[in-house]
Formats: structure tokens, sequence, C-alpha cells
């Protein structure tokens, strides 16, 4: 099965793999794009399985996430980044192809959970959240208390590019929510070992998730302002972080 993919910068790049977590979509990284990181690497940001416009068909293990991985991802090492759950995906895929990762960056990753948060996370998946405009969703985004210093802009570009209107008239998130179900599922299982590459973890210092020190290995650990929404709370110091890193 094919991904969608999205690609920035030039094909003869040194490439670089970029992972969204669950619920969310590749173009979470067109902003790193945008910022420079195209002018340095090839990056090809992937819509994961049961995400954004690629299929939504099971099975949604994370085996079968990594077997998707590998099969676009070029053949020789690339350089990986993963927020939330693609930082898990990131070390899953240092754990079973190391020599297809260079160097690893982690943003607040979701590399496991207690069982009774994966059970909170996913039972509120099976409520329906559907919007009237593109506003009503910025605003529930807002007063959720999960973000705490996003700009409006950032939020206005995401509904623009990921929500999408049903037959019901509704605008609704473009993933597939048995798929994020199985993915908390996925979450709570045993963490992978620390990736035996260079490697960059970012913590949101407000985030609810809170990283087991034993995680980060032997990784530069950076904490930076805000929450779990790195790449929205705290993009530039993100940015700056990521790009010494890569230098």
């Amino acid at each position: 099965m094919s991904l969608n993919v999205l690609e920035w910068g030039e094909r003869g790049a040194p490439p670089l793999v970029a992972l969204h977590g669950v619920t969310s979509h590749g173009g979470r990284f067109g902003m790193l794009a945008e910022r420079g990181l195209a002018e340095r690497f090839r990056i090809l940001s992937p819509d994961l399985r049961g995400h954004g416009r690629s299929p939504w068909e099971p099975p949604w293990s994370i085996a079968q996430h990594v077997a998707d991985l590998l099969e676009l991802a070029p053949p020789g090492p690339s350089v990986w980044i993963g927020h939330s759950f693609g930082g898990r995906l990131v070390a899953e895929v240092a754990r079973q192809a190391p020599d297809r990762v260079e160097r690893a960056i982690m943003l607040d990753p979701v590399l496991s959970v207690d069982a009774a948060i994966a059970l909170d996370k996913a039972e509120l998946e099976r409520t329906d959240a559907s919007y009237e405009s593109p506003d009503e969703a910025i605003e529930e985004r807002l007063a959720s208390g999960l973000l705490f210093s996003t700009p409006r802009a950032i939020l206005e570009r995401e509904m623009e590019e990921h929500l999408v209107r049903g037959e019901d008239g509704r605008l609704r998130y473009r993933y597939c929510k048995s798929a994020v179900i199985a993915a908390w599922g996925e979450m709570a299982t045993e963490p992978p070992p620390p990736p035996s590459v260079p490697a960059l973890v970012l913590l949101g210092a407000e985030s609810w998730l809170r990283l087991p020190q034993a995680s980060a290995g032997r990784g530069v650990v950076i904490t930076v302002p805000g929450g779990h929404s790195l790449l929205w709370d705290a993009f530039e110091e993100t940015a700056t972080a990521i790009d010494r890193f890569l230098s």
C-alpha cells in the first residue's frame, strides 16, 4: 500500500523522513520545510496509514506502520524526525532497521503511556467531533488547555489543510478514528530501546506527557516552552534546536 507523501527540497539532497502523531497529517512539517530545512534536505512527510489522504485500511499496528515507512523511505540512511506517536515510530524504525537511520529527532515523543491514560485517550475518540466552521474548530483547540502560545495563524493554516466537509455539511478532521484508537493501544506497550545513533529529544515544558528518563538514552535532551504541540507552541525554539543538531 502506498502512503500519501508530501515532499519538499531537491531530489538529490540528503533525505529526511518526518512523521506526525495520531490525529495529524504530514503537512504539519511544512513550516519547518519553509523555514529553511528544505534548502538542506529532501523532506518526505507521509500521512500515516489511517490519516490524511493515505489509505485508511487496517492493520494499524506499529509493525505495519514501520513496514509502510521502510517501504517509502530511501534505501540508505536518512535523518528521521517524529512528533508524539511519530517519535515512537522513529525509535521503532531505529530498532528494526538501524542502517536506515542516520540521526533521530523526537519531538515530545509518546514512547509509552500508562494503560489508563491510553484508555482515556482512546475513549475520547469514540465521540463525534464536528464543526460548522473552521473558526469553531479553532476556538475548541484554544479552549482545550493543551495549547499555551500557539499563534492563531498556525491554527488557521491547520484547519485549511486538515478539515474536510462531510455529507452532512459538518467539518471533521481527516483521519480514521479506529486507526487512532488502535494506536493508543499500541502506545501502552513496552517502549523500544533508545536509538543508538545521534539523537535529539525535545520536550514541552508544559506537556501532558512525561518522558521516562531512561528513554532518552544517550541523546541530547532539550526542554522548550509550551506544551505537547512543539511545532505550534514553540516553533522557533524547536526549529532552532533542530538546525543546531543537524549542523
